[in-house]
Order: C-alpha cells, then sequence, then structure tokens
C-alpha cells in the first residue's frame, strides 16, 4: 500500500481540486482529507457518513467543587487567565497545561478528556473516505490529522486497497508534518505568484527534511510565464521533478458548482493535462517500490 500526500505550501493553488481530480482517477484506493482546518474535499465528493468516531484533543482542567476550597493558588498560577474568579473554568482559554493541577493544594483539580471535534468514516462514489470536524476554537489539528491518516491506514488494510490519497493542508506546521508522515511521495501544487514561489521553497525543506520524494505541479502556470520559468530553474536545480503545468481556465470553478470532479466534467484539453499528471503521480509511485 502506497500513501500520496497532495500539499502546497500556499493556500488557494488548487491543491484540492486536482486532489479530487485523482481520486476519480485512482482504482482501488482510499480517500483521506487532512485538511482538518478548512476541509472542503467533501464538496465535491459529497460523501455518506457511515462511522463517527469521537476526536479528544488538549486535557483540559475540572475543579471539583466540593474539595475546592477557594484558596486561589490555581487562578495565581494560571497563565492563561482560565479559572475564573468563582473557581470555573473558561474552556476556550484552558490550554491544558496541567500547571492548576499540579499546584492545588486540595487535589481538587483534574485534567479530563475534552471532545474537540469527529472522524468520519464514509463512501463515496470513487470509494471510502476519512475526514474529520474540528469544533470551533479547538486545537491540535496536528493531533487530528494523524487521527484521520490512522483510519485510512486501518480502512485501507480492511480493504486492501492499494492506495491511500491525502488531501494535505496548506503551510509547513504541524497538521502538515502529520500529514506527510509515512507518504511514499508529495505532490506539490503551486502557483507561479510571488507567495506560491516562496512557500514552495518552503515545503520543499520541509519534505526534504523528512526525506518524503517531492514532485511539483504548476498550476495557473501561465498567468505569469517567467514566474514558472523560475520555478522550472529552481525544481531542476533542487533535483525535483515537475510532473506537470496546468492553464488557467475556468473549468475548475464550473466543474466545482456542479460538484464534479474536472475529470467528471468534460473531457478537454485541461482534464487531458491533469491525466497526463496521474500517469506521471502513479509511475513515480511505482517507482518507489
Amino acid at each position: 500500500m502506497k500513501q500520496l500526500v497532495i500539499i502546497s505550501g500556499k493556500g488557494g493553488t488548487g491543491k484540492t481540486t486536482i486532489t479530487a481530480a485523482i481520486a476519480s482517477m485512482a482504482e482501488n484506493a482510499i480517500i483521506a482529507d487532512c485538511d482538518v482546518d478548512a476541509p472542503n474535499l467533501h464538496l465535491v465528493l459529497e460523501p455518506e457518513i457511515i462511522e463517527t468516531s469521537d476526536f479528544y484533543g488538549m486535557d483540559i482542567a475540572h475543579i471539583d467543587t466540593e474539595k475546592c476550597t477557594g484558596c486561589n493558588v490555581c487562578i495565581e498560577n494560571c497563565n492563561f487567565d482560565a479559572i475564573h474568579t468563582d473557581h470555573s473554568i473558561n474552556s476556550c482559554k484552558c490550554e491544558g497545561c496541567g500547571v492548576c493541577e499540579y499546584v492545588c493544594p486540595e487535589n481538587a483539580i483534574k485534567m479530563i478528556n475534552n471532545p474537540s471535534g469527529s472522524v468520519f468514516d464514509s463512501m463515496t462514489r470513487y470509494g471510502p473516505m476519512v475526514h474529520a470536524e474540528l469544533m470551533i476554537g479547538e486545537e491540535a489539528s496536528g493531533k487530528l490529522v494523524t487521527a484521520v491518516k490512522e483510519h485510512a491506514v486501518s480502512l485501507a488494510n480492511e480493504k486492501e486497497a492499494e492506495l491511500i490519497i491525502c488531501d494535505g493542508p496548506p503551510g509547513t506546521g504541524c497538521p502538515v508534518i502529520a500529514a506527510i508522515t509515512g507518504a511514499d511521495l508529495a505532490l506539490i501544487v503551486t502557483e507561479p505568484s510571488l507567495s506560491g514561489i516562496h512557500d514552495l521553497e518552503r515545503i520543499i525543506q520541509v519534505t526534504d527534511h523528512f526525506r518524503i520524494p517531492a514532485i511539483v505541479c504548476i498550476n495557473k502556470y501561465n498567468i505569469n510565464e517567467g514566474n514558472t520559468k523560475q520555478i522550472e530553474s529552481s525544481c531542476e536545480e533542487n533535483g525535483i521533478m515537475v510532473a506537470g503545468k496546468l492553464p488557467y481556465d475556468t473549468v475548475p470553478n464550473k466543474a466545482m458548482i456542479g460538484k464534479k470532479t474536472i475529470i467528471e466534467y468534460e473531457d478537454n484539453e485541461f482534464s487531458e493535462k491533469l491525466r497526463n499528471i496521474w500517469r506521471t503521480v502513479r509511475s513515480e509511485l511505482c517507482e518507489g517500490q
């Protein structure tokens, strides 16, 4: 079983659109939406939820009012102002550090599991999909990405799937690191804007650091062909393959409005370019065996 992760560094490059298209071309694959802070793969693939699991992020403090003597030691030691003067906990401010539990002379404070979101095992028209929802204001999204991937691997083993396709989050932080962990190949979707070039350099540093093989897709390459050449030169210097270039087109938007992948929407030059990119990705995955 192989793991392909599609990431971007910069948000808004078309990563999820390309992920959906790849999901519609791949066979015997599990789809995982690891962009848990802003998931939108479900808008196109319309998964039917089969099973829901609770996700627990950070523990938060709980005060036993029968044991609490109101000494205020917890309030004085809380760096996040998460304990009210009536000794109730502001769950939005509690960072789960456990200092209050440590300093409480009455052992009246315990850290307890805090439901932070849900993980969904679902079915789409292109096969099983794992996705998630993080509650408003909750953190620990990297931990939730790990939970999504664990569900995906378990499902892949159960279904004897040959591939896991992960729609990774943008950026270079913990959620991205969680998404690329264990991946056999990272497809980095970029665009020829200054921020796209900047964030491409950063995400390549991340994949290099974790020794994840990476290839690049340049989306909307014709909006600035000078910058596109700069990206191609940089990739060549760093020994990174450019798997393909996609022009700016209204097809992705039209397909998305119709809740279809680009491949489903219609056969045209754009969809053929995507098919070529998928052939390259598949070849790279096979070479890594």
